[in-house]
């Protein structure tokens, strides 16, 4: 991959430092595709748990119990497992609340769900920004962290244009579609595909090693900081 010189960074790999901060910001994306999907599904879940303007308020308003949750408490789960460890986590809470809200068979079931989803939310819109600026040089990572932001609205436009297409196609957003199941169900059930692929993504990026070394595990700091950096007396 190439490499870059910078007076404060020395020999900077550019190519995999982009590469796995854009696998965090996946985390992003997913933030904003759980916040915006709901937005197509309100006919439906009236429809399917015969719900009143208070239940579809409080059907709407879920993830936020879940986010509050999320974000209070990932910040010591970090400290504790390890940032790439807590995003693991978000992203199979991802694909659980994304799969169980398309099966609801109640209310309570979808609020569950979306609970769920929440605590995914609130911990990857907190672990995402440290993990990306804890592997990104001083020279660039702002730049590098403003990207979350980016993908944060990337996903809510994400979730429209999916919930457009599926309520198109379909006829409605509470039209049968594919084998049977109404559209609506199928806006959740699409966001499993993203979430999946942020969870194996992220099998396959480095811990943080400013968490390594805070854990005491200096020689797998050392070989994450040499293959941000190159292996010189920078990582020293």
């Amino acid at each position: 991959m190439a490499t870059v010189t910078q007076p404060d960074t020395g020999q900077v790999n550019i190519g995999f430092i982009a590469a796995i901060v854009a696998v965090a910001t996946i985390g992003g994306f997913m933030f904003g595709y759980d916040s915006g999907v709901i937005n197509g599904t309100q006919k439906g879940l009236e429809a399917a748990f015969a719900l009143g303007k208070l239940g579809i308020g409080i059907n709407v308003g879920a993830i936020l119990v879940g986010s509050s949750i999320g974000a209070f408490s990932a910040g010591r789960l970090a400290d504790r497992i390890g940032r790439r460890s807590v995003m693991i986590l978000a992203a199979l809470l991802f694909m659980v609340s994304a799969l169980l809200a398309g099966a609801a068979g109640s209310s309570a079931v979808f609020i569950f769900a979306r609970i769920i989803g929440g605590l995914g939310v609130g911990a990857a819109s907190v672990i995402s920004p440290v993990y990306i600026s804890e592997v990104s040089p001083a020279a660039i990572r702002g730049r590098m962290s403003s990207v979350q932001q980016v993908m944060i609205i990337t996903g809510l436009t994400g979730a429209f244009v999916a919930n457009f297409a599926l309520a198109r196609y379909a006829g409605g957003s509470t039209a049968p579609f594919w084998f049977g199941e109404p559209a609506w169900r199928w806006m959740f059930w699409l966001q499993a595909i993203p979430a999946a692929i942020y969870f194996l993504a992220l099998l396959i990026i480095p811990e943080s090693p400013r968490y390594l070394m805070v854990k005491g595990h200096e020689a797998r700091a050392h070989a994450v900081l040499a293959k941000l950096f190159g292996d010189g007396g920078e990582v020293d």
